[in-house]
């Protein structure tokens, strides 16, 4: 049986926003289709040695390729200890790696050849479940979906996450990762954790590492560092979560004109907790997410199976489901275990790539980069009117965002995190084509280069730590009051910088910058064009002002606009 929840249609694309988003929204009772598992994003030419590590996409920003001496998969925190303590007495380069490395940036990138990464992989155990506390325990390198079932097992839920269930607990603490509420403390996961173990470098006397337990109570500054660090810090462990009992969610998708959108974007999250949007500003329309708690008693059983996570294939699968749709309008409920999250193409069923997500490198699938950023609220609707402005000078300029499901948009609060949210606030995540080639331009480029400055520059929008291109963290540090605490912390817990690299020193503004100044560096985001030789003169794309934001520069293609891809 399958409930499908297309929003409500009314316009001459409906049977087109029917199939893409009706789609998009499956909720089902029966088990999806199955995929290869995406690739170990750390390998070796022999065993554990002479090893580079990659993205889940295939590449970085700068499309370089980041390499190690060796990789160590701990099992347990004791050997993580020692693992940390054999490279901290050797004076060796660490990062920490996850099991399928989903952030964009070069997070997980260490200094030149002769460093260590150290795996998550195998420390994705439970290490203790209270439900009369309604804790939980666990090791980092356990996956969101593992956490979210393990925390069902005791009646318990994780009230807010985000969308993709692949991401590890230590790569959400790393970037901040959040899901959509201004309700409670705000969406960031890392906001409903109580504890957190920690292994960073020790001195002679500690054996070259040391276990750290930090909480909000007995370490206040060094818990909020660690709470959204980047890696930088040293390997969380263990962390352990203050849930909340286990509730269900009625959901409501409902498309709608964006005439009044500026208006409905600032005050609709404070009428729905889980509310979200998504905009396809070409087309003038917005699908909007009324999503609320409800009883646990309440009837459904929904389940959420977000379309572009689930296997290449499985949409196929989907059209012929529709053919025996059964669907008897919203509300849709579910519990919150089933509602929150989602990623059917993680299953593991090896398929010799049949199938598999949509952006696995290995396949002829999906490159795309993803500008992500958090507006504040206050700005919200201005920066919404720019957009529109942008549209209107050509009505065709974003219709490649609607490709990928249009402008996905989320609500956050501020954080006690030093690196977390400084207010509440709307984060839009964009994802649009990226070419083969860096040197290939997009066509209308311009545009969405246009609105990533406008964001950035104009609102002062904060970057996610996990996403963007390298032009998004120019001079990022400086918008975050308790930065100079965060580098405190660092200072005091790896004074010789072995869990930084020259990435990391950039972004926190310790030394150098992430603009990389070269021929095409505008086209890829390396850097904000100020020559026409960043973007592609022989192609006729000039480096030219906003449309809008006069202030902006961006890669324009000044006699007439072709298709180049």
């Amino acid at each position: 049986m399958v409930f499908t929840s297309p929003p409500s249609y009314g316009s001459q694309n409906a049977t087109f926003w029917r199939t893409l988003i009706g789609l998009s929204y499956i909720f089902t009772l029966v088990h999806t289709a199955v995929s290869t598992p995406p690739d170990d994003p750390v390998k070796c030419v022999s065993g554990n040695t002479n090893c580079t590590v990659t993205n889940s996409y295939g590449a970085f920003p700068d499309r370089s390729t980041c390499r190690a001496a060796n990789v160590a998969y701990p099992k347990t925190e004791a050997e993580l200890v020692s693992v940390v303590a054999a490279a901290t007495q050797a004076g060796r380069k660490m990062r920490v790696t996850t099991r399928y490395s989903h952030s964009i940036t070069k997070l997980v990138c260490t200094d030149g050849t002769d460093g260590l990464f150290i795996s998550t992989k195998f420390l994705n155990h439970t290490v203790q479940a209270d439900a009369t506390a309604m804790t939980l325990t666990v090791e980092s390198g356990m996956t969101l979906r593992q956490l979210i079932a393990e925390a069902a097992k005791v009646g318990l839920a994780l009230p807010y996450a985000p969308y993709w269930w692949g991401l590890t607990v230590g790569g959400l603490m790393g970037t901040g990762a959040h899901g959509s509420s201004l309700w409670g403390k705000g969406s960031a996961v890392h906001d409903y954790v109580k504890e957190i173990r920690m292994v960073s470098p020790g001195s002679v006397n500690e054996a070259f590492a040391k276990i750290r337990v930090l909480s909000e109570t007995t370490t206040p500054d060094e818990f909020n560092a660690a709470k959204v660090s980047l890696g930088v810090l040293g390997v969380i462990s263990q962390v352990t979560f203050k849930l909340q009992p286990m509730f269900k969610r009625s959901l409501t998708y409902t498309m709608r004109n964006d005439s009044d959108f500026e208006d409905q974007a600032v005050t609709f999250g404070k009428k729905h907790e889980f509310a979200d949007f998504i905009w396809l500003p070409s087309q003038g329309k917005v699908v909007y997410r009324r999503d609320d708690r409800v009883a646990v008693n309440t009837s459904g059983n929904g389940l959420f199976d977000f379309l572009p996570f689930r296997s290449q294939l499985t949409a196929a699968i989907a059209i012929i489901r529709l053919s025996g749709i059964i669907f008897t309008g919203y509300p849709v409920v579910g519990s919150q275990d089933r509602m929150m999250s989602s990623g059917s193409c993680l299953d593991s069923l090896q398929d010799g790539l049949i199938t598999a997500c949509a952006w696995d490198s290995r396949i002829r699938g999906e490159f795309f980069h993803q500008t992500t950023f958090s507006v504040p609220l206050t700005q919200v609707k201005s920066f919404i009117s720019d957009i529109k402005s942008l549209v209107k000078i050509e009505p065709k300029s974003l219709c490649g965002l609607e490709l990928h499901y249009g402008i996905l948009m989320r609500y956050v609060t501020s954080s006690p995190a030093y690196l977390g949210k400084e207010t509440e606030a709307l984060d839009f995540d964009i994802t649009y084509y990226r070419a083969k080639d860096p040197l290939t331009p997009r066509l209308y480029e311009d545009f969405i280069e246009e609105i990533e400055q406008i964001a950035l520059f104009k609102y002062n929008a904060l970057p996610h730590w996990g996403k963007n291109r390298n032009l998004a963290f120019d001079g990022v540090i400086r918008k975050y009051n308790n930065a100079p605490a965060f580098l405190k912390v660092k200072e005091s817990y790896d004074p010789k910088g072995l869990f930084s690299s020259e990435w990391t020193d950039q972004i926190l503004g310790i030394k150098g910058n992430v603009t990389i100044v070269k021929d095409g560096c505008a086209l890829e985001g390396l850097c904000i064009c100020s020559k026409d030789v960043h973007c592609a003169p022989a192609k006729g794309y000039l480096c030219r002002p906003g449309k809008v934001y006069k202030e902006a520069r961006v890669c324009t293609r000044v006699d007439g606009i072709i298709s180049v891809i």
